[in-house]
């Protein structure tokens, strides 16, 4: 017994109408808006995009567009989209960056952009607009100029030209921020935020990220005092670092989360930490002789050097016209030592250097002398 197939009837030409996009994204940098989507694999009825058109780009004011209206761009399907979209499983990608209107920005300066995309066909017909992404539309300030980076005794120092407060909208908090990364190719990590109205008006509040120490903490309190540079502690020494900043804009609303937009970056400078400063000089340095019924020798004690990066200590001793010779064959660890090579009816000359883990050593410290009976 042989079975029959069934024909039904015959189905409707595919319309090619590609899904709307679900996953649409935007990010602001200044006055410019990247937005990201996934270029539909599939047409409204399950069927794969054969025949895709070009892709327009909505920009309003509205909080829920219904349509796209006037499109601010289009973005044209992949030439190879066809292919790929057949033999690939992957999520194909698309991208289109918007710049922001100063006059839109200065009429809304505390509302949002909203975005959508619309994809259609080959010939020119879509779906509708794709979901919706928004933006702050308040107006960024401009990088700071003068931003220089260098190298010193107690870490990198940032600095940077304060401009005028012209520019700035009541409301809006601004904050400068300032970013690093290691020339070894990992991304950059934010390490101060300073605020950027003290800096304009005079002396303001430094605001260090965690595990940054302000500069009461690092001996710099000129820090507190000049919001127009930073001092970074956090970095290694003997790399080479790239740190730019930009000037955030911050707009808080009662009840509602505050919402934040980088302006444009300062150009990046490049500053190889290279550790060519001595520790500093030992302080307080006194020599006591001891010797009645044991072997003679003179002790040394002076207070130690507060640097991070200390290895130890440097002891010299020379007689009365000679010259300085070093007793130690090792860094000294602690703020004291005991000379056991003392002879009866001499007297000697000692100073102490510090010297830190990459061998930069300091000036000796001031003499003291002590004579053996």
């Amino acid at each position: 017994m042989t079975g029959c197939a069934q024909i039904g009837p015959p189905l409707p030409p595919s319309l090619e109408l590609p899904k709307a996009p679900s996953d649409l994204r935007a990010a602001r940098k200044g006055d410019k808006v990247t937005l990201t989507w996934t270029i539909p694999p599939r047409t409204t009825d399950r069927q794969r995009v054969r025949y895709l058109g070009k892709t327009r780009v909505c920009r309003g004011v509205e909080p829920v567009p219904k349509e796209c209206g006037t499109p601010v761009g289009e973005v044209a399907p992949p030439a190879d989209f066809a292919v790929a979209n057949k033999s690939s499983t992957k999520k194909l990608t698309a991208s289109f960056t918007d710049t922001l209107p100063s006059a839109m920005e200065a009429a809304n300066p505390t509302g949002f952009a909203t975005y959508a995309v619309e994809v259609l066909n080959a010939a020119g017909r879509g779906t509708g607009i794709s979901n919706q992404a928004h933006v702050p539309l308040v107006p960024t300030l401009p990088p700071f100029s003068a931003f220089v980076a260098q190298a010193t005794a107690p870490g990198v120092l940032i600095s940077w030209q304060c401009p005028p407060a012209s520019g700035r909208r009541t409301g809006v908090k601004y904050l400068f921020r300032i970013y690093r990364r290691p020339e070894s190719g990992a991304g950059p990590s934010r390490i101060a935020e300073i605020d950027a109205t003290a800096c304009a008006a005079g002396p303001g509040g430094l605001v260090p990220l965690s595990g940054q120490p302000s500069g009461a903490e690092t001996g710099a309190p000129e820090q507190e005092k000049n919001p127009s540079s930073f001092l970074d502690q956090t970095f290694e020494w003997e790399k080479t670092y790239f740190y730019r900043g930009t000037v955030v804009s911050i707009v808080e609303a009662a009840g509602k989360p505050a919402v934040s937009v980088e302006g444009d970056d300062t150009p990046e400078v490049k500053v190889f930490a290279h550790d060519v400063f001595p520790p500093g000089v030992p302080s307080g340095l006194q020599a006591v002789f001891s010797g009645p019924g044991q072997q003679p020798f003179i002790d040394l004690i002076w207070v130690p050097v507060a640097d991070s990066d200390l290895d130890g200590y440097n002891v010299y001793r020379h007689e009365e016209g000679g010259a300085p010779v070093k007793l130690n064959s090792e860094p000294v660890k602690m703020p004291a030592f005991r000379d056991a090579q003392v002879v009866s009816g001499k007297t000697y000359f000692y100073s102490v250097s510090a010297v830190d883990l990459r061998g930069n050593e300091s000036a000796r410290s001031e003499e003291t002398s002590e004579s053996a009976p």
